[in-house]
């Protein structure tokens, strides 16, 4: 890609609109769009200000437009920038496009404007990530973390921890050149006490992935339990709506229900799955087939349960049954408006107390009335999150990071061994290298075209 050459795209979504914005970038980007202007002279203007004009095709005018100027380096992509706000026809705008193309620009690829950003060093190669990670949020919490990202609180973390790592790879190198008079210029010792502090900061780093990955793509929640428990009935109170049909037969859901509740800035992907029984059909079956699946990929189980006509060792079988590694578990006893003896709810909680089963607190609710429902929200909100969100932490989201960080921490963890070992200067420099190098394809102070291409071409062609 040559940066002289001035691209364009549009940089709103495609329709029918009031308003669209088409982008052009580049060295020329001003030049180009001033030789179809009808207004004041845009190559005499000011970085930051914008204009009214037309725009003309030879004596056709195509539009009455605002033009923004952003004058080199003060814009998005460091180039001169200009952004046309016309009117959001679909022939005005293929219109104009095609023309800033006669003129000399091209169409812009897939997260060209960003990547020429991070080229000319306006972002860094996860700030870049985090724009598309902003663009794609859904959710408060998601939108918050991709913003700490933006604002590089991710980056100036690593960029610390790899100055430290440079400034011992330097020594080591230097006792390098020194080889035959056996000196040591990087204490062992600091090293050593250096890398250990790295390797807690990159645990803790790869610990909040679970979170940070939670909060970008939704938390899995799976509701399940014995036929005519209540399960669609609570799918509808907690979404408010009517979503899952509702019905005293038992076996009416025969197939899963995905929706999204959101609970308090995080989205939850609440599926409603078949009754947990003996399958009376080959289609039941199916269903319970795809409930147990669904609870193996989850990250939080909702087992809802009849209060009043189960059974204590129907529910010690279904909880055994169900217990899943990995998958947190909330029980919920439903149909408290039906119970006939306020005790049901003491020999409930009794027999947990007594079942040997993990400590799972029981909340008691009637999806039907409704009560207790903001009780349930709080607690599913507890069960994923728990403690660990915090509005300055900084969370891993993105997969790429994860395995970056992984490769940093094997190589420190070899590092490690080296000096406890007494291993020689060499072979530390190159453990040093490699814990080096997994760092900077984070941030990219270590690129490839083929990781580029891989990571923009996944933007949305505009930005």
């Amino acid at each position: 890609m040559t940066n002289n050459e001035t691209i364009v795209a549009l940089a709103t979504p495609n329709g029918i609109g009031a308003i669209a914005v088409i982008r052009l970038s580049g060295l020329d980007a001003i030049t180009i769009a001033n030789s179809v202007w009808r207004g004041k002279d845009l190559t005499k203007e000011a970085s930051h200000t914008i204009h009214f004009g037309h725009i003309m095709d030879g004596d056709l005018m195509l539009d009455e437009v605002l033009a923004s100027l952003f004058i080199a380096p003060s814009s998005y992509t460091r180039e001169n920038v200009v952004e046309i706000s016309c009117h959001a026809s679909g022939y005005i705008i293929e219109s104009i496009i095609k023309l800033f193309i006669k003129k000399g620009a091209r169409s812009a690829k897939p997260g060209e404007f960003t990547l020429r950003a991070f080229l000319n060093g306006q972002l860094d190669l996860s700030q870049a990530e985090a724009v598309a990670d902003l663009i794609a949020s859904n959710s408060k919490a998601s939108q918050q973390v991709a913003l700490q990202q933006l604002r590089g609180g991710f980056s100036s973390q690593l960029q610390t921890l790899r100055e430290q790592l440079v400034n011992f790879a330097s020594l080591i190198e230097l006792e390098l050149d020194f080889a035959e008079e056996d000196v040591e210029f990087a204490n062992r010792g600091q090293l050593k006490q250096l890398i250990v502090d790295i390797t807690r900061i990159i645990g803790r780093l790869i610990q909040s992935f679970e979170l940070g990955n939670a909060i970008k793509q939704g938390v899995n929640t799976v509701i399940a339990g014995r036929p005519n428990a209540g399960k669609s009935t609570l799918l509808n109170a907690l979404l408010n709506e009517e979503r899952a049909i509702v019905s005293h037969i038992p076996g009416t859901t025969r197939d899963t229900i995905e929706e999204v509740l959101n609970i308090q800035g995080i989205n939850f992907r609440l599926i409603d799955t078949a009754g947990i029984r003996e399958a009376t059909d080959a289609i039941e079956q199916i269903g319970v087939q795809r409930t147990m699946e669904k609870i193996s990929q989850s990250a939080l189980l909702i087992y809802v349960f009849d209060a009043e006509q189960i059974t204590l060792d129907e529910l010690k079988s279904d909880l055994t049954s169900l217990q899943t590694p990995g998958v947190a578990m909330l029980l919920v006893a439903n149909k408290m408006d039906l119970l006939n003896s306020a005790g049901k709810e003491d020999d409930i909680e009794a027999f947990f107390q007594t079942s040997g089963l993990p400590d799972n607190q029981t909340i008691f609710i009637s999806a039907k009335e409704k009560l207790h429902i903001d009780d349930l929200k709080n607690r599913i909100y507890s069960a994923a999150i728990k403690d660990q969100l915090s509005g300055d932490e900084t969370l891993v989201t993105n997969i790429r990071h994860l395995e970056a960080l992984q490769k940093t921490e094997e190589a420190l963890t070899r590092i490690l061994g080296g000096i406890d070992g007494s291993i020689t200067s060499d072979f530390l420099s190159i453990d040093i290298k490699q814990a080096l190098h997994y760092l900077g394809e984070i941030t990219g102070a270590v690129t490839t075209d083929d990781l580029l291409d891989n990571i923009f071409s996944k933007f949305c062609i505009g930005k």
